[in-house]
């Protein structure tokens, strides 16, 4: 089910790709698979001009609005910008909406598998090379994978907040949202309100900001405890499905571009191999994905540029609800797609 529609959104007719059974690299089969995408903008007659936008771990197609449009890094009068829902996100087919193998009937997924079902998008729209692919957070975890599984149809990479292996630490962290979650008697079947309730706490705060961050908005513990409280108010509202986090959490912590076929889990051969020009940002003190992990992706990749969004809001840095680091990502996009 798409969430209410909120401010900054853009909106968009929802297109739908069948793909039938679609087998998963574990050799299972996600029966009746239908991938959700959206489009901005046009294709060339060359069919040059696209950018694939990937999505963030529990998000949806908006998840990169902030930076689509006119005026925007990804300009829709220049780009055709394809924005692809992830498996088990709610939109394409996930554990929530599957009717053929609904909650826990639903076969375990990875960032592969997401970046498969987007090869077959691109096939059936007959692009052959990417102009761009771009990502956030799980997005760019699917980005730096692309580079790596599919070299010969990116030219360039942008990967925002990514990792490519999951830490120890992110892997704890998404531990811990599910206990959150699985707290709940309804997290598997119903909207499993007091796990959400929880996991507000847990990844908005504890994993989503940083101390500095809170101290610089909140003048009081009353007003922190009073923030928590309009996060859980604001994510409700988002009617979200407490099984399709737990599974996209499960392909997080599995995910790692060094196991790729042909790499025998060779993380450093795997980075070395990509051939895409690459930009990979990080945010400081980002307590989800460590900031370490992106800068050492780009110390392996040939051609990467690197770059901090200089903001206090750590992992949400790279989310673009603070006007200061939006405008810093649009510049920095902009510059490197130029």
């Amino acid at each position: 089910m798409h969430p209410p529609l909120q401010p900054g959104w853009i909106d968009r007719p929802h297109e739908r790709l069948a793909l039938g059974d679609f087998r998963l690299e574990s050799g299972e089969v996600i029966h009746d698979f239908e991938l959700s995408y959206v489009t901005h903008g046009t294709l060339n007659a060359s069919r040059s001009n696209a950018i694939l936008a990937v999505t963030a771990i529990g998000s949806t197609h908006h998840r990169l609005d902030f930076l689509i449009g006119p005026g925007k890094a990804l300009e829709t009068e220049r780009y055709c910008v394809i924005v692809a829902d992830a498996i088990g996100n709610g939109l394409t087919t996930s554990p929530s909406t599957s009717r053929r193998q609904p909650g826990e009937a639903f076969p375990r997924f990875t960032i592969r598998d997401m970046v498969e079902s987007q090869r077959r998008l691109l096939d059936h729209l007959g692009i052959a090379i990417l102009h761009a692919a771009v990502g956030a957070s799980m997005g760019g975890m699917q980005i730096l994978q692309w580079a790596v599984s599919h070299p010969a149809r990116l030219a360039r990479a942008v990967a925002l907040v990514p990792m490519a292996r999951t830490t120890a630490w992110s892997a704890a962290v998404n531990e811990a949202s599910r206990r959150a979650l699985m707290a709940d008697p309804g997290w598997a079947t119903g909207p499993a309100r007091k796990g959400w309730h929880a996991w507000t706490a847990v990844m908005q705060v504890l994993a989503g900001r940083t101390p500095a961050a809170m101290e610089a908005e909140c003048d009081s513990p009353a007003d922190a405890i009073a923030w928590i409280e309009q996060r859980w108010q604001a994510q409700e509202k988002m009617a979200a499905s407490a099984i399709d986090w737990i599974y996209q959490t499960h392909a997080y912590d599995a995910h790692d571009v060094g196991t790729t076929q042909g790499f025998a889990g060779d993380l450093c051969a795997a980075l070395r191999s990509v051939t895409a020009a690459t930009l990979i940002v990080a945010a400081p003190d980002d307590l989800y994905n460590p900031t370490a992990a992106a800068r050492a992706a780009a110390t392996l990749i040939p051609q990467a540029l690197y770059r901090e969004i200089p903001s206090l809001l750590g992992h949400q840095a790279a989310g673009g609800t603070r006007a200061e680091d939006a405008a810093f990502l649009n510049r920095e996009i902009a510059a490197f797609l130029a």
